[in-house]
């Protein structure tokens, strides 16, 4: 029942806050047209071509839409539900090897993690990802510390392979590419190259190329254009230019992983030590080291790569969490430690979040002090009931519901206007002047959560950004120069152009006609009626 009690509440506020520019509204509106469209093999953005990741999550996401309709929460179902599962999927992989309690403790670390709490309720590709990679890692090490050449080594291994293809699929070869330069380092450091003998290649990789490669192989039949993009642009120029334009100094990760491992960066620096040096005499292979060398070599893999954001380290949580739950559960005042830094954690973004709204725009909304306020009481309450005498489950309880809820306020309460970067509000706004059959325009910007809650594609103008490629592909669909926009739009008896600020400001001063509908801090919504 703490399952599914935790798992309601990790879903609860998934819907009280918009889908955010840009990422949200990119992978809310692919599976859309996906969806709309019934071609489940060419991902388009705006109808366009986008080839930049796996379908995977867009497949699901399409599904949930066809079932339940296009909405904030299935929008983000597929991220909350993987994110979720990698909590239960860490607890039962350490309590099956080094107990119950750290089991608890590990569990504890990643709903503590405001990094994780946030990322697992976005709608990006990263929880997900996580998960697959995380499953994989997890099989794996079962498979080595299983009796040699016994069904259990076996089918740990093909669950390995399984989980990885799905990883693929998900997010590109990154995910092989961790992997094999994590079990690479690991040989290396250990002097031990049996692990390589017990991968069960024979059968798992024809069932890795079975799962990973047919999408690969029918959407390159079907758009000869793609593997260079996604093979070469996406994969090798992305890892070794600046092609991405997502440049970072060297060190960027080491902040982004601070705030991930928050309430318990005091308890690092021994749970390295105990799992680097504590040797498992009765194992051959060492699963707390490797999973050590695994989040190192992530951590390196991405630190050297030109492109950076923050949530490609999202797979070094899980593994971190097992070393420092094996840690934590032999101390238990460090989970009221922790208990005491996350509220306090929560309440300095609480009162941040109040203190720059009101110095920004004059005014902080009532939501918004509601929800920081609500937030802040969750995290001492939760902190106050973990203490020492209490059983650790109880006091693991208290700290994940608190950490939990707590995050999940700060978000709605960042998801209340004027703080809100989304065109949920504006779209509302312009959606009674939009009819079948009205024109619709982007002019000078895409923001991308506007198709989602049109329930429409656009035609752009004015606008390249990530959506070049497409344009290359396909200039007839969804674009206009600016020329060819003024004269539609002068002609046109019913249209809605969605402008960039300035460029209105810009075009407005020359005379192109308009009705403001609504603006926000970002865009001008006009009507030509």
């Amino acid at each position: 029942m703490y399952w599914v009690g935790l798992a309601l509440l990790w879903f609860g506020a998934a819907g009280l806050y918009p889908l955010m520019d840009p990422d949200e509204g990119r992978y809310a509106e692919i599976p859309r047209e996906m969806a709309a469209s019934g071609d489940w093999i060419t991902p388009r953005l705006d109808g366009l071509k986008y080839f930049e990741k796996p379908p995977l999550q867009y497949w699901a996401t399409a599904a949930l839409y066809k079932g339940f309709g296009v909405n904030e929460w299935t929008a983000r179902g597929w991220t909350l539900a993987l994110a979720f599962l990698c909590l239960p999927l860490t607890f039962a992989w350490v309590r099956r090897f080094y107990g119950q309690p750290a089991g608890w403790a590990a569990m504890a670390v990643l709903a503590a993690s405001p990094f994780f709490v946030i990322l697992g309720h976005l709608n990006l590709l990263d929880a997900a990802f996580t998960f697959w990679l995380t499953a994989a890692i997890f099989a794996f090490t079962r498979a080595q510390l299983a009796q040699p050449g016994s069904s259990d080594e076996r089918n740990n291994m093909l669950c390995a392979w399984l989980a990885a293809a799905l990883a693929v699929l998900s997010k590109g070869m990154v995910a092989p590419v961790l992997a094999g330069f994590a079990l690479l380092a690991y040989s290396i450091v250990q002097h031990d190259w049996r692990t390589w003998r017990r991968l069960h290649i024979v059968l798992g990789l024809p069932l890795f190329l079975l799962v990973a490669t047919p999408w690969f192989v029918v959407v390159s039949l079907r758009n000869a254009e793609f593997p260079e993009f996604f093979f070469l642009h996406e994969h090798f120029a992305r890892f070794l230019t600046n092609v991405s334009q997502h440049v970072e100094p060297w060190w960027f990760f080491a902040p982004v992983l601070a705030l991930g491992l928050l309430p318990w960066l005091t308890e690092l620096p021994g749970a390295i030590r105990r799992a680097w040096s504590a040797r498992e005499p009765a194992r051959e292979f060492q699963p707390l080291r490797f999973l050590l060398i695994y989040a190192g070599a992530t951590l390196l893999f991405f630190s050297v790569s030109h492109s950076k954001l923050a949530p490609y380290i999202l797979p070094m949580l899980p593994p971190l969490a097992v070393v420092l739950g094996v840690h934590i559960a032999e101390r238990p005042r460090s989970l009221r430690r922790g208990a005491w830094i996350a509220a306090v954690t929560i309440a300095i973004v609480a009162g941040g979040l109040v203190v720059y709204t009101l110095r920004r725009y004059d005014a902080a909304p009532v939501p918004l002090v509601m929800w920081t306020f609500v937030a802040v009481m969750l995290a001492f309450i939760a902190a106050l009931n973990v203490k020492v005498r209490h059983s650790q489950a109880r006091n693991i309880a208290w700290l994940a519901v608190g950490s939990v809820l707590a995050w999940q306020c700060l978000m709605t309460a960042h998801g209340t206007p004027p703080l809100a970067r989304s065109a949920r509000a504006l779209v509302a706004a312009v959606q009674p002047a939009i009819r079948e059959q009205t024109a619709l325009f982007n002019v000078g910007q895409y923001r991308q959560t506007i198709p989602p809650y049109l329930g429409r594609t656009l035609t752009l103008v004015g606008y390249t950004g990530e959506l070049e490629f497409g344009m290359r592909q396909e200039p007839e669909r969804n674009v206009a120069s600016l020329p060819e926009f003024e004269q539609q739009w002068r002609a046109s008896l019913d249209a809605v152009a969605f402008f960039d600020r300035t460029m209105w400001r810009s075009l407005a001063a020359t005379g192109l006609p308009g009705r403001v509908l609504a603006e926000d801090r970002y865009t001008v919504a006009v009507s030509r009626r």
